[in-house]
């Protein structure tokens, strides 16, 4: 498996590919977006792991960049702990957010679980909400919806749990793994993303107070 790392301190770069190689990935380097994004046209990755505050193009712009070439899955690394900035990360299309200082073994962690693909292959369909996880494609009113992975996960969570109240340490469990680490309000922004997605049908995720959440198909 071939990572990316993006990071203007060399430092943490070393840290980053000492661990994952370490782990058995293979591990290049960018000290900048725009060096991130040349390498990306050239290369292929199955994971990025891009910080916000660099030179020449910062981590935003590079998400926009990247996404437009390659649908990679990204981790973004921050010492920004504000909730927008979580959010718009994840409207972008980020798979997880790491604020700085972290762990080396917790990162890795979260790659293992970012990078975790679901390997059934057969088509689930719920009303007129359907995903082929095969092709790892939604289709809402037969309208191809584009979804990052942890979205995709998400919704196949509760398409396969139609009526069932899944608390947030379930769903944390069974998208991330058990070592994942979590606030509600990460979990939060990920569903309120997923529903956003969703259109007439955004009201099926619903709110369960102080357990979690539960889908039942309803259109507005």
């Amino acid at each position: 498996m071939r990572i990316l790392v993006v990071d203007d301190e060399e430092l943490i770069r070393d840290v980053i590919k000492e661990y994952a190689e370490n782990e058995g990935y293979s591990c290049d380097e960018a000290e900048d977006g725009a060096k991130a994004l040349e390498l990306v046209q050239n290369n292929d990755y199955d994971l990025i792991i891009l910080d916000i505050m660099m030179p020449k193009m910062d981590g935003f712009t590079a998400i926009k960049e990247i996404k437009a070439e390659k649908n990679i899955p990204v981790i973004m690394l921050s010492a920004r702990k504000e909730e927008f900035d979580k959010l718009q990360g994840f409207d972008l299309g980020v798979d997880d957010y790491v604020t700085k200082p972290f762990s080396p073994k917790e990162l890795i962690a979260r790659i293992k679980a970012v990078t975790k693909r679901n390997k059934a292959s057969d088509i689930l369909t719920v009303g007129n909400i359907c995903i082929n996880k095969l092709s790892h494609e939604v289709l809402v009113d037969d309208k191809l919806v584009d979804m990052t992975h942890t979205q995709f996960e998400l919704l196949d969570l509760f398409l396969s749990n139609p009526g069932i109240a899944l608390s947030r340490d379930k769903i944390i469990e069974s998208i991330w793994g058990y070592d994942y680490e979590a606030e509600d309000r990460t979990i939060d922004a990920h569903i309120k993303l997923l529903r956003s997605k969703l259109g007439p049908y955004r009201n099926s995720i619903k709110t369960i107070r102080k357990v979690g959440y539960k889908f039942e198909y309803e259109k507005e």
